[in-house]
């Protein structure tokens, strides 16, 4: 897709970082007197640097309108890549260009001035992009309104938190019109209902605005609803460039999980408690819809696949799935010690699921959490926000299918004559 389909084009990209021993403070006359009394010796001092190459030999394009992902584990380059294309760090070798102006949102608080108000960084972020007064005027409003923070508008950037920093920070890099715009890892940093409405915004800049957006993230599930094509990093090299299921099946199996790849969602870098003697890898979630590739429908059964790696022979007393709403509420544990059983983990990865047999969930984002724990209650691992799901209508009927519905279940109702 090179020439003038190419928004980005990445050839033979290197980036190779100088890691030096760290010794203790000397004088210059210290100094001195050491270079004359070994000169060998202290010019191998000098030199003693060790090389990293973060990014090595990396080539792909994407194309003007295209949405891609980036995935990979700790460590792989990600990180690395997209400073470079968003030119806060300079290539060792390699070429990287651009075509147009470039959003970037890698950190919490990047390119904001903190003693700055929210304004007034709205007003410098558009002139860094090249856009005239007049320009950011008319999007002005918008971006406040999809970023929430019009009470604190006119209040320093240093006082916001980082979720709030990270809602106008992407408002103003979704909405002043970058021709590219690249997005990290930082969206975790907001709530759901935000990482939602900023997944839906980047989809209509792509689709509508014709704009390319390069998305890098660890949740599976949101690459896959949001990316067409992937690239995959491993250890600062390229390993495969491809459709999105195609590339994230690949991971998933490099990452330990071999789940399919269709609803996977990578769990090796969650947030987590336990003694991770076994830690849950993958999981993957299956209803009636996602068979034709949508999410769950509000009643009927619902699936958890589960990979878990194992270090040694693990007994399971206690192995749950856990549903909470958008603010935390429990609403649904479904956990294998009511059957009184034990699971019995082998060393390396396991593959199990619990069925829950009905569900009845009215349409919402769901956050599901998962529980390893051993009979006597000792924690192996929690992670108590591994993915969400989001429950969607049915439009022929049933359980919770009415949108208008309150409350977060609806249970089945039967009225009984007792005449």
């Amino acid at each position: 897709m090179s020439g003038p389909d190419a928004a980005i084009r990445v050839e033979k990209l290197g980036k190779r970082y100088r890691i030096g021993r760290v010794r203790g403070y000397r004088s210059l006359r210290e100094e001195i007197v050491e270079a004359a009394r070994a000169p060998f010796r202290y010019r191998a001092e000098r030199s003693g640097n060790d090389d990293f190459w973060a990014l090595r030999d990396v080539s792909f394009d994407i194309g003007v309108g295209e949405v891609a992902g980036i995935v990979g584990g700790n460590g792989a380059g990600k990180s690395t890549l997209l400073k470079i294309l968003s030119r806060v760090v300079t290539p060792t070798e390699g070429l990287a260009e651009i075509r147009g102006r470039v959003g970037s949102l890698l950190e919490v608080g990047t390119g904001f001035h903190p003693e700055l108000t929210g304004r007034e960084n709205v007003y410098m972020n558009g002139a860094i992009l090249g856009m005239r007064k007049a320009e950011i005027d008319r999007k002005f409003d918008e971006i406040i309104a999809f970023a929430e923070i019009g009470q604190f508008l006119d209040t320093p950037v240093k006082r916001y938190s980082s979720g709030m920093q990270v809602r106008l920070a992407f408002a103003v890099a979704a909405h002043l019109e970058p021709e590219v715009l690249i997005v990290d890892e930082v969206l975790a940093v907001g709530d759901a209902q935000f990482q939602k409405k900023c997944l839906g915004k980047m989809q209509e800049v792509s689709r509508l605005g014709g704009r390319t957006v390069l998305f890098v993230s660890h949740n599976m599930n949101a690459v896959q609803r949001l990316c067409t094509r992937c690239i995959l990093l491993e250890r600062g090299g390229l390993k495969a460039v491809g459709p999105t299921n195609t590339i994230v099946g690949e991971y998933l199996a490099r990452a330990g999980g071999t789940l399919s790849p269709a609803t996977s969602i990578d769990l090796t870098h969650a947030d987590r408690s336990g003694d991770g003697k076994a830690r849950f890898v993958a999981a993957q979630y299956v209803s009636d819809a996602v068979e034709a590739g949508g999410q769950p429908y509000p009643d009927g059964p619902l699936e958890i696949r589960l990979a878990i790696e194992a270090s040694e022979p693990t007994t399971v007393g206690s192995l749950a799935v856990t549903l909470y709403d958008q603010y935390g509420t429990k609403l649904v544990n479904a956990d294998t010690i009511s059957l009184g059983e034990t699971i019995a983990l082998r060393p390396g990865l396991n593959q199990l699921a619990l069925r829950i047999a009905q569900v009845h969930l009215n349409p919402g984002v769901y956050v599901l959490g998962l529980w390893l724990a051993r009979p006597l209650e000792a924690v192996i691992d929690h992670v108590p926000a591994a993915f969400e799901i989001e429950v969607m209508t049915r439009e022929t009927g049933g359980l919770g299918a009415a949108p208008q519905d309150d409350g977060m279940v609806t249970c089945a109702l039967e009225v009984l004559d007792l005449d």
